[in-house]
């Protein structure tokens, strides 16, 4: 097990099978599930629980998780650089929760991993969380059109946000 990561307030650490119902029923929310869908128990311990290919991190605050983190890492070094998401309970939302745990993440993979730059793609209609990234640091470098495809069968636009090692502030 991978230490954790600390940040002022929170601890980003491995997700445990106790911490999945409460991460189901975040992921559930409306206003989370708009933009994170079609997770139900099974989904959600098949994303988030024992992933090979990606590093899941819940996001503890208090002692109980709030959300949870990911990333994966880009190896080539020619390409070198590590992509994140995350999702946030909606009820700590709005109080720099998520730009917290965003850039606790990139400090730890500029720091611990070493990445120089680290990606973030969110859907370009979900304002909050593109504030959030920028409050972190990152910056938009485009927009993705017809990025993803969303539950009403329609394809969407994402941005992509980028912060540089040289950036973190």
């Amino acid at each position: 097990m991978a230490a954790p990561i600390r940040t002022e307030r929170l601890v980003l650490r491995e997700p445990e099978e106790a911490d999945l119902p409460s991460l189901v029923a975040i992921l559930r929310e409306p206003e989370v599930a708009r933009w994170w869908p079609g997770f139900d128990e099974a989904e959600a311990r098949r994303s988030l629980l024992g992933r090979d290919d990606i590093t899941v991190l819940a996001i503890e605050y208090e002692g109980r998780p709030i959300g949870a983190l990911q990333f994966y890492e880009m190896t080539d070094p020619s390409y070198r650089h590590a992509g994140v998401d995350l999702f946030l309970a909606s009820s700590w939302q709005g109080q720099g929760l998520g730009s917290e745990a965003v850039k606790g993440l990139a400090r730890h993979l500029f720091e611990s991993r070493g990445h120089h730059r680290v990606v973030i793609d969110p859907a370009a209609e979900n304002l909050r969380a593109i504030r959030a990234y920028e409050r972190a640091g990152f910056r938009q470098v485009g927009v993705m059109r017809q990025y993803e495809r969303g539950p009403d069968g329609r394809w969407h636009d994402g941005v992509m946000m980028e912060l540089l090692k040289d950036d973190l502030r």
